[in-house]
């Protein structure tokens, strides 16, 4: 067709669109009742329009017809685990991430008969000899060390500093391993959009100026919300970001984005619910442009590992992918004026704020200092206060309760903040769901 669809029609400006609603309002102001601010700082406009830029958004590069369907499996023996890592894999699993405790389990028997998929290692220790025997049996692998990480989560290093150090030096020099920033760890834990950017990027930024323009392989583990557009819009940003930092550094390696949903939202009570948490987890992953993902099964805080609670989270990324054609678009965010606007709002605030941190000594002497803690308590305080009082719903939660669900015989796992009083570097980041306080009156009142 060599004529434009509607040339008929002449277009609409912006400003024509907004004096039409202010009209329509009937002398209700427009920025009082239909522009809203969120945590982050952000206006929220009721309409975007391409002549609000400057020029057309570029194309974004990310791959989302290439998404995998990840499974994590915990190993406590190698034999157990590979039987179930080979039973999966049959039933639609494309990619593995085994969560491994301690360095006794034999590489050889947990890979045996498996074939070349992704796999992802997340090692709860640190040991050279361990990961050399991972790459000796899976060398392709994607074995993700994060020394800063596990600071920030345990408050210690995992021997020392220099020890950390010395045997990640050696590992990143001689094998195909990953540098991994847990952004997960800064969004369970209550930080909002723009924080949980800015302390990824200066995270990974402790690592580049550690290695000085070496090029190796950086996977980011990033937790995603029910805010729809804004967690399509913060992955987006992350890239955007991720490419500006590593072109400083002259590094030409891409990122891996490892996806799972958060559990801050998750909730004891009314469950089922979480199933539908999850699935629009997992839609803005996708759409993000998320390289895998591993679902969160719908009674994760409270049961074990299950068949049936992994089938139902397996299922959903299944449904996804081959039933809602989730995997036939590689960029299908892009163009979207109102995305488009939130990915560059979110990167650009971000980015100030990585300035920040950086000029203020960078992120590590913050979180000594605890800067970065109480950054994140503060975010994470005024979004539990809009928890209390119902201006952030949970359904089922705090919001249209069945007081008749009871929950007290069900609990396999303690599904509530564990205090274990230990000396510590430093202050730990702590995850803690929105729904916590209000569950443990619930069961207390069984």
């Amino acid at each position: 067709m060599s004529d434009k669809l509607f040339s008929d029609f002449s277009e609409v400006s912006s400003k024509q669109w907004k004096q039409k609603i202010q009209v329509d309002l009937k002398g209700v102001d427009y920025n009082d009742s239909l522009i809203w601010k969120t945590n982050e700082g952000i206006h929220i406009k009721p309409f975007y329009h391409f002549d609000e830029f400057d020029e057309l958004p570029k194309v974004s590069n990310t791959q989302a017809s290439n998404w995998k369907i990840c499974q994590s499996i915990y190993v406590t023996n190698a034999l157990e685990a590979n039987s179930k890592a080979i039973d999966v894999l049959s039933k639609g699993i494309e990619s593995l991430q085994f969560i491994i405790t301690n360095d006794t389990i034999s590489i050889e028997q947990l890979l045996k008969n498996i074939d070349e998929i992704p796999i992802h290692f997340k090692l709860q220790f640190l040991s050279e000899d361990f990961i050399n025997q991972i790459e000796k049996f899976a060398p392709n692998s994607h074995v993700n060390i994060d020394l800063i990480g596990n600071l920030a989560r345990t408050g210690n290093w995992y021997h020392n500093l220099n020890q950390d150090h010395k045997i990640l030096d050696t590992v990143i020099a001689n094998n195909s391993v990953s540098l991994s920033v847990d952004i997960s760890l800064y969004q369970n834990s209550g930080a909002n959009s723009i924080q949980q950017l800015a302390y990824g990027i200066a995270h990974l930024n402790e690592y580049l100026n550690h290695f000085q323009n070496k090029d190796f392989n950086i996977n980011f583990n990033v937790a995603v919300g029910t805010n729809y557009f804004f967690e399509i819009a913060k992955l987006r940003a992350l890239r955007i970001l991720f490419q500006t930092l590593a072109s400083e550094y002259n590094l030409e390696t891409n990122c891996h984005v490892f996806v799972t949903p958060t559990k801050r939202n998750k909730t004891l009570y009314d469950y089922n619910t979480n199933m539908l948490r999850t699935t629009t987890e997992c839609m803005s992953a996708i759409l993000g442009g998320a390289n895998t993902i591993c679902n969160l099964p719908y009674d994760a805080i409270y049961h074990k590992d299950n068949e049936f609670g992994e089938r139902i989270s397996r299922n959903q990324l299944l449904v996804l992918k081959h039933e809602s054609y989730f995997d036939k678009v590689d960029n299908p965010s892009d163009g979207s004026y109102y995305i488009e606007s939130l990915t560059n709002e979110l990167a650009e605030k971000a980015l100030e704020l990585f300035k920040d941190i950086e000029a203020s000594g960078g992120f590590l002497k913050q979180l000594k200092e605890g800067t970065i803690q109480r950054k994140i308590k503060e975010s994470a305080q005024k979004e539990q206060e809009q928890f209390d009082s119902e201006k952030e719903i949970l359904l089922g939660t705090n919001k249209y309760t069945n007081s008749s669900d009871k929950m007290k015989h069900e609990l396999e796992l303690f599904p509530f903040v564990k205090t274990n009083k230990r000396k510590t570097l430093i202050e730990p980041i702590i995850e803690k769901r929105l729904a916590e306080k209000l569950e443990q009156e619930r069961l207390n009142n069984e």
